[in-house]
């Protein structure tokens, strides 16, 4: 049975239609004596529902796109929350003269995310000017930041420069306690620096949908000076709310690797972009009955100290949401607590009964909720009842159980008013009611509140301040051999840090590196077809930041490119990754210390990338203070219990930079003078074109990069040529890959033999893919095996299924000469040599180059580390759009 526990206390008239809901009707006295009802003025949006002209269904709410426009809205703010106070239009006078009237002489604009100040006399607010009539998209105004201060009764926008203001889409304002603007926005200025350092030109990059500009938060004077990029997400950031503390809690799109667990996240931030952490969320997208894809959106504050989020999928039709209490202090997930513990509680529906399963109910939809934080847990709510259309007549009538069952009826379009919701007593009554064709949302009531605390930039010091200047911060991790808090050594991260205990040969992580998304532009900076992100856009395309050794007891303190989003790849002796692929960003900001204690398996409940929650670190550093860690060279002395073998080798020696090459030097720790340097899988060693400049080669800095692309730095690998000779010149032997590798007869040319392994390598474009080299479509596609038919020419070979031809009655069908059955022949499938999840996934590869494998030897360390490292990033075409030829 459906939930029936708030109470309508007014009867509402519309369309002609009245529609009694239970309760009992308030008295005036009792609404003049409310002094939040009288004294408050309220904000709010009004708009109309916009409608698909050709099915009649409402157009789509999509929060992958934060620039959706939907004209027609209106800013209104009445001197209270009273149904009768009067309420004024506030937002149309920025649009005076006819310029900005449609030929219906119409103004149709939009207005959303309100946010109201301190003191409760201003409010930001984010406005679109209306449509250009035939102009191109790129002409179209963007969405700005506004201000309206009730007081002075003077609306201006933030931002004053139409050059400015017109450089990205701004959302989602809201104020900082110093007085400056934080904002959702796609201009990225920062990335887009970045950008200009890798040689790519300035654009926009688009979020890993490739659908629209990835909004990212900035912060800017209250003049709209001094805008800063402070998030480096590569999808949206979106919906800041600046908390008690003075931190920003935000809604994040985690879709990195566009995996299973791509869903929209709480996280935190500090204003000036350092302390980015994740907050809840990230395994409680079932939390709502009925839907399994709910999305954290529009933090608010509580009076319960807890913070109310509205509950929505990606998309919808009829804007409605779960609104919820989540408890962050003492939660990580709906069912976890900070301490690991598994435990309901996490988060509370603030209207039990409310389900997002698309099916109405009786009680109705909520949109927008805006606590008033009067201290009576009462709120401003978007709500409209449920209400059904008779297929016979048209006519619009309220639900009820039995009209809800019936065939006779369908779902109406919903009318959502403005309501003030007091959960406690179960009640609501209206503020603004509801019209046919009109939604209003967003209210919220301009009251004092008090100002939130103040955190003020990170000062940099020393060796951070250094690293800061050359555009790095710091990523330190306890221990790779830390996963979701088990010790996954055989012996014990002690046994394995003692280099007398556990070679280096014997070490299973021993480098780490760093990769980095590529920002992807729209079609008007760069058109290029899908073809160029290969066998798989999963991963779409990866740059390379860097390497550095993981020292013995599995820790990591390296200096990371800052303002950039980065993943991390555990990698073996051969420069293999050796855990599953890491589907999350981390960023730094300049000067900036990124800690965690480990790594993380995805399925795994454990909570994982939140500092407060989750196990404790299995690996406890040094034991001892002033001496060296067992086994190892006195000269890497420790100065503090905790400490770890990265932290002793930063502060003694330097701290680590990252570098084009897995390079080791094998017993560093045992005797740090004399230690060998292995270079061998160094590009330097490449007789092909190495994937990086010839500046980094010599100085690999903060912005150097390794780029591969297949053609450029794979492919050629295969005609190297590998002639084994003796000491007189004679040749012995011919393991170039093209010689065997080959369709090409190895004695008449003219002819065609079957392809070694049934895999050809040589050069020419793919049957299948004509924008691909076949040799690329080989090694990654599965294929069919062939022979040679008595006319020599290349066919598949087929074989006997086990089944025969039969005829629409079963019968099997004989052949003519014969007079036995038909057998029915198919191909013989050769599997990929390679696949796109990473080098140790790329079986039969591994397999043939392995120690004793049929192909032991014939590639050079160098070269099979640079194979590994490009399957292990996604084996990707390209890796640069702007390589790739145009669409």
């Amino acid at each position: 049975m459906p939930h029936k526990s708030i109470k309508i206390i007014r009867l509402l008239a519309f369309s002609g239609l009245l529609v009694t809901l239970a309760g009992c009707l308030p008295s005036a006295d009792s609404q003049q004596a409310d002094p939040v009802v009288v004294e408050n003025p309220v904000l709010y949006v009004k708009r109309p529902l916009l409608f698909d002209s050709n099915s009649g269904a409402l157009v789509e709410d999509n929060l992958a796109d934060p620039s959706g426009f939907r004209p027609g809205a209106r800013l209104f703010v009445k001197n209270s929350a009273s149904i009768d106070a009067r309420a004024v239009d506030v937002s149309s006078r920025a649009f005076s003269g006819a310029g900005f009237l449609n030929d219906a002489g119409r103004l149709l604009y939009d207005v959303k995310d309100l946010h109201v100040s301190h003191d409760g006399n201003r409010a930001l607010f984010a406005m679109r000017a209306p449509e250009i009539e035939d102009a191109d998209d790129d002409d179209q105004p963007t969405w700005n930041i506004w201000e309206y201060d009730r007081v002075a009764d003077v609306l201006r926008r933030i931002i004053t420069s139409n050059v400015t203001a017109e450089a990205g889409q701004d959302v989602a304002p809201a104020y900082l306690p110093d007085g400056r603007i934080v904002f959702s926005s796609s201009r990225q200025r920062a990335s887009k620096a970045i950008l200009l350092d890798e040689g790519k030109g300035q654009f926009a990059g688009l979020d890993e949908n490739r659908n629209a500009p990835a909004f990212v938060l900035h912060t800017m004077d209250d003049d709209g000076e001094n805008i800063q990029q402070i998030t480096f997400n590569q999808s949206h950031d979106l919906d800041p709310l600046v908390t008690d503390e003075g931190f920003i809690v935000f809604s994040r799109w985690d879709n990195a690797g566009q995996t299973r667990n791509n869903g929209v996240n709480l996280y935190r931030v500090n204003p000036d972009g350092t302390g980015l952490t994740y907050l809840y969320g990230r395994h409680s997208h079932d939390s709502v009955p009925g839907a399994r894809n709910v999305q954290y959106l529009k933090a608010r504050k509580t009076d319960s100290n807890s913070v109310l989020v509205q509950l929505r999928p990606f998309e919808t039709n009829d804007y409605a949401s779960a609104p919820a209490e989540v408890d962050l202090h003492n939660y990580v997930e709906a069912g976890l607590r900070l301490d690991g513990v598994a435990a309901n509680g996490g988060q509370r529906p603030l209207i039990p009964g409310i389900t997002l399963d698309g099916q109405l109910s009786l009680n109705g939809r909520y949109g927008s909720v805006s606590p008033l934080m009067d201290g009576t847990g009462r709120y401003l709510v978007s709500w409209t009842p449920c209400r059904l259309s008779e297929r016979a007549s048209g006519r619009i009538v309220n639900c009820t159980e039995e009209r809800l069952e019936s065939d006779a009826y369908v779902p109406a379009p919903p009318v959502y008013g403005l309501w003030l919701l007091d959960v406690a007593s179960g009640t609501q009554r209206p503020v603004v009611e509801p019209s046919e064709g009109e939604q209003f949302d967003e209210a919220m009531l301009m009251r004092e509140r008090r100002l939130e605390g103040f955190i003020s930039d990170a000062q940099l010091m020393g060796d951070a301040a250094d690293l800061a200047d050359e555009g790095y911060g710091i990523l330190h991790i306890r221990s790779v051999y830390d996963m979701d808090g088990i010790d996954i050594t055989p012996n014990g991260i002690a046994a394995m840090a003692n280099p007398s205990i556990t070679p280096t040969a014997q070490r299973p992580a021993r480098f780490l590196r760093l990769e980095k998304p590529v920002s992807m532009p729209d079609e008007n900076v760069k058109d290029f077809d899908n073809s160029a992100f290969g066998r798989s856009r999963g991963q779409l395309m990866r740059e390379i930041l860097g390497y550095v050794p993981i020292e013995p007891d599995g820790s990591v303190k390296i200096a990371v490119p800052a303002n950039v989003a980065f993943a991390i790849s555990v990698l073996d002796g051969q420069g293999r990754r050796i855990t599953e692929r890491h589907q999350n960003w981390l960023s730094v900001r300049p000067g900036e210390t990124l800690a965690c204690q480990g790594c993380h398996e995805s399925g795994s409940p454990v909570s994982h990338g939140r500092p407060d929650a989750g196990p404790e670190s299995v690996w406890e550093g040094a034991s001892a203070i002033t001496l060296p860690f067992p086994g190892t060279d006195p000269a890497l002395y420790t100065d503090r219990i905790g400490e770890t073998m990265a932290e002793v080798y930063a502060r003694t020696q330097d701290i680590r930079l990252p570098l084009p090459d897995p390079i080791y030097r094998d017993d560093e720790w045992e005797d740090l003078m004399s230690s060998a340097e292995d270079r061998s899988m160094a590009y330097e060693n490449l007789q092909t074109t190495p994937p990086i400049s010839v500046a980094c080669e010599n100085d690999w800095a903060a912005n150097c990069r390794a780029v591969i692309n297949y053609e450029t730095h794979i492919h050629p690998l295969w005609d190297v040529s590998r002639v084994i000779v003796d000491g007189g010149g004679q040749v012995l032997d011919d393991h170039t890959c093209t010689s065997c590798h080959t369709e090409a007869d190895p004695v008449d040319a003219n002819l065609k033999a079957v392809p070694e392994a049934n895999l050809d390598l040589t050069n020419g474009s793919s049957d299948a893919n004509p924008l691909h080299f076949k040799s690329y479509r080989e090694l990654l596609f599965p294929d069919n095996a062939q022979e040679l038919n008595p006319g020599g020419v290349l066919v598949d070979t087929m074989v006997d299924s086990g089944e025969v031809l039969r005829d629409e009655e079963g019968n099997p069908i004989l052949d003519e000469v014969t007079g036995l059955p038909t057998p029915i022949l198919v191909p013989i499938t050769v599997p990929a040599s390679m696949s796109v999840n990473g080098a140790l996934a790329s079986t039969r590869f591994r397999e043939a180059f392995k120690p004793g494998g049929t192909h032991d030897g014939r590639l050079s360390p160098a070269e099979l580390r640079l194979i590994a490292e490009w399957l292990d990033i996604g084996a990707q075409y390209y890796n640069n759009p702007f390589d790739a030829p145009d669409n």
